[in-house]
Protein backbone atom coordinates (compact mmCIF):
# COMPACT_ATOMS: atom_id res chain seq x y z
CA UNK A 1 0.00 0.00 0.00
CA UNK A 2 1.32 3.72 -0.40
CA UNK A 3 1.99 6.80 1.92
CA UNK A 4 0.41 9.61 3.03
CA UNK A 5 1.50 11.08 -0.32
CA UNK A 6 -1.82 9.20 -1.84
CA UNK A 7 -3.77 11.34 0.89
CA UNK A 8 -6.99 13.02 -1.29
CA UNK A 9 -8.37 16.52 0.21
CA UNK A 10 -12.16 17.00 -0.84
CA UNK A 11 -13.24 20.59 -0.79
CA UNK A 12 -16.01 20.98 1.24
CA UNK A 13 -17.47 24.07 -0.73
CA UNK A 14 -15.14 26.59 -2.89
CA UNK A 15 -13.88 28.49 0.30
CA UNK A 16 -12.36 25.48 2.41
CA UNK A 17 -11.04 22.46 2.82
CA UNK A 18 -10.92 19.23 4.96
CA UNK A 19 -10.78 20.51 8.42
CA UNK A 20 -7.21 20.51 10.53
CA UNK A 21 -8.31 18.10 12.88
CA UNK A 22 -8.98 15.43 10.19
CA UNK A 23 -5.86 16.41 8.38
CA UNK A 24 -4.15 15.85 11.63
CA UNK A 25 -5.47 12.78 12.48
CA UNK A 26 -4.50 11.19 8.86
CA UNK A 27 -1.27 12.28 9.51
CA UNK A 28 -0.89 10.73 12.87
CA UNK A 29 -2.00 7.72 11.21
CA UNK A 30 0.12 7.95 8.26
CA UNK A 31 3.48 9.22 10.37
CA UNK A 32 2.99 6.30 12.91
CA UNK A 33 2.59 3.62 9.78
CA UNK A 34 4.73 4.27 6.52
CA UNK A 35 2.59 1.16 4.91
CA UNK A 36 -0.84 2.38 5.23
CA UNK A 37 -2.65 3.99 2.48
CA UNK A 38 -5.22 6.85 3.41
CA UNK A 39 -7.30 6.86 0.92
CA UNK A 40 -9.15 9.96 1.60
CA UNK A 41 -10.12 12.94 3.82
CA UNK A 42 -13.08 14.43 3.89
CA UNK A 43 -15.10 16.69 6.20
CA UNK A 44 -15.18 14.40 8.94
CA UNK A 45 -14.40 11.55 7.16
CA UNK A 46 -11.22 9.55 6.83
CA UNK A 47 -10.61 6.07 4.75
CA UNK A 48 -7.25 4.63 5.71
CA UNK A 49 -6.39 0.88 3.88
CA UNK A 50 -4.06 -1.39 5.89
CA UNK A 51 -2.87 -4.83 5.05
CA UNK A 52 -4.39 -7.56 7.64
CA UNK A 53 -1.32 -8.13 8.75
CA UNK A 54 -1.14 -4.73 10.62
CA UNK A 55 -4.53 -4.28 11.19
CA UNK A 56 -4.51 -5.40 15.19
CA UNK A 57 -1.49 -1.99 15.48
CA UNK A 58 -3.46 0.35 13.56
CA UNK A 59 -6.58 -0.16 15.30
CA UNK A 60 -4.96 0.18 18.81
CA UNK A 61 -3.18 3.10 17.70
CA UNK A 62 -6.27 4.64 16.68
CA UNK A 63 -8.18 3.30 19.81
CA UNK A 64 -4.68 4.87 22.05
CA UNK A 65 -3.73 7.59 20.36
CA UNK A 66 -6.66 9.18 18.29
CA UNK A 67 -9.42 8.48 20.41
CA UNK A 68 -11.59 6.56 18.15
CA UNK A 69 -12.94 4.28 21.21
CA UNK A 70 -15.72 1.63 19.71
CA UNK A 71 -17.22 0.53 16.14
CA UNK A 72 -19.85 2.32 14.59
CA UNK A 73 -20.61 -0.30 12.24
CA UNK A 74 -18.68 -3.58 10.44
CA UNK A 75 -19.24 -3.88 6.87
CA UNK A 76 -17.86 -6.56 3.96
CA UNK A 77 -17.48 -6.06 0.02
CA UNK A 78 -17.03 -9.12 -1.87
CA UNK A 79 -14.67 -8.45 -5.27
CA UNK A 80 -14.74 -12.06 -6.75
CA UNK A 81 -12.66 -10.64 -9.40
CA UNK A 82 -9.81 -9.88 -7.35
CA UNK A 83 -10.40 -12.81 -5.51
CA UNK A 84 -10.68 -10.90 -2.35
CA UNK A 85 -13.17 -9.50 0.49
CA UNK A 86 -12.85 -6.44 2.12
CA UNK A 87 -14.24 -5.81 5.91
CA UNK A 88 -14.41 -2.16 6.75
CA UNK A 89 -14.33 -1.02 10.82
CA UNK A 90 -16.20 2.60 10.79
CA UNK A 91 -14.94 3.43 14.11
CA UNK A 92 -16.39 6.26 15.96
CA UNK A 93 -15.51 8.46 19.64
CA UNK A 94 -18.54 8.93 22.74
CA UNK A 95 -15.19 9.92 24.96
CA UNK A 96 -13.72 12.76 23.10
CA UNK A 97 -16.06 15.34 21.78
CA UNK A 98 -14.30 16.86 19.31
CA UNK A 99 -14.47 13.44 17.62
CA UNK A 100 -18.07 13.64 18.28
CA UNK A 101 -19.34 14.20 14.33
CA UNK A 102 -15.91 11.99 12.97
CA UNK A 103 -16.05 8.81 11.14
CA UNK A 104 -12.89 6.89 10.50
CA UNK A 105 -13.00 4.41 8.03
CA UNK A 106 -10.15 1.18 8.83
CA UNK A 107 -10.62 -1.40 5.84
CA UNK A 108 -8.61 -4.37 5.05
CA UNK A 109 -8.74 -6.96 2.27
CA UNK A 110 -7.97 -10.59 2.66
CA UNK A 111 -8.01 -13.40 0.07
CA UNK A 112 -11.22 -15.06 -1.05
CA UNK A 113 -11.61 -18.71 -1.00
CA UNK A 114 -14.38 -19.96 -3.51
CA UNK A 115 -15.63 -22.59 -1.10
CA UNK A 116 -15.58 -20.97 2.17
CA UNK A 117 -15.84 -23.50 5.19
CA UNK A 118 -14.46 -24.35 8.27
CA UNK A 119 -11.57 -26.41 8.06
CA UNK A 120 -10.57 -25.31 4.33
CA UNK A 121 -8.31 -22.53 4.45
CA UNK A 122 -11.12 -20.29 4.63
CA UNK A 123 -10.63 -15.87 3.89
CA UNK A 124 -9.00 -15.54 7.72
CA UNK A 125 -8.34 -12.21 9.28
CA UNK A 126 -7.67 -10.92 12.55
CA UNK A 127 -10.61 -10.16 14.97
CA UNK A 128 -10.55 -6.79 16.51
CA UNK A 129 -12.73 -7.80 19.22
CA UNK A 130 -10.47 -7.45 21.84
CA UNK A 131 -9.53 -3.32 20.85
CA UNK A 132 -13.16 -2.81 20.28
CA UNK A 133 -15.48 -4.80 21.68
CA UNK A 134 -18.31 -3.65 20.02
CA UNK A 135 -17.49 -5.41 16.55
CA UNK A 136 -18.00 -8.75 18.39
CA UNK A 137 -22.12 -9.30 16.42
CA UNK A 138 -20.89 -7.04 13.41
CA UNK A 139 -17.91 -9.56 13.26
CA UNK A 140 -20.12 -13.26 13.26
CA UNK A 141 -22.39 -11.19 10.47
CA UNK A 142 -19.62 -10.86 8.18
CA UNK A 143 -18.09 -14.85 9.36
CA UNK A 144 -21.95 -16.29 8.52
CA UNK A 145 -22.71 -14.24 5.79
CA UNK A 146 -19.13 -13.49 3.49
CA UNK A 147 -17.42 -16.22 5.08
CA UNK A 148 -14.39 -14.51 6.85
CA UNK A 149 -13.52 -16.39 9.34
CA UNK A 150 -12.25 -13.92 12.59
CA UNK A 151 -8.97 -15.41 14.13
CA UNK A 152 -9.28 -14.76 17.74
CA UNK A 153 -12.97 -14.08 17.68
CA UNK A 154 -14.39 -15.97 20.98
CA UNK A 155 -17.48 -17.01 19.05
CA UNK A 156 -17.51 -17.59 15.35
CA UNK A 157 -20.65 -19.31 14.73
CA UNK A 158 -23.90 -18.67 13.22
CA UNK A 159 -25.91 -15.63 13.78
CA UNK A 160 -28.73 -15.57 11.98
CA UNK A 161 -28.57 -18.52 9.39
CA UNK A 162 -29.65 -22.50 10.73
CA UNK A 163 -26.35 -23.80 12.11
CA UNK A 164 -26.37 -26.84 9.20
CA UNK A 165 -26.16 -24.00 6.77
CA UNK A 166 -24.56 -25.74 3.79
CA UNK A 167 -24.53 -23.23 0.64
CA UNK A 168 -21.90 -20.86 0.18
CA UNK A 169 -22.22 -17.33 2.54
CA UNK A 170 -25.03 -15.48 1.07
CA UNK A 171 -23.30 -12.24 0.38
CA UNK A 172 -20.97 -13.28 -1.54
CA UNK A 173 -21.65 -12.25 -5.03
CA UNK A 174 -21.51 -15.98 -6.51
CA UNK A 175 -24.60 -16.83 -3.83
CA UNK A 176 -28.00 -18.06 -6.03
CA UNK A 177 -31.33 -18.06 -4.68
CA UNK A 178 -31.89 -21.57 -5.40
CA UNK A 179 -35.35 -21.85 -7.78
CA UNK A 180 -34.75 -18.53 -9.30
Amino acid sequence: MSSADSTEIVKTDDSSLTSDLDKSLSDSISKKFSNVEIAYVKPDRIRVNVKKEEIIAVASFIRDELHFDHAESVGGVDYPEDKQIEVVYHLGSYTDPSLSKHILALATRAPREDVPRPGNDSTILPSLRDIFPSVSFHERECFEMLGVYFDGHPDNRRLLLPEDWADIPPLRKDFRIKGR
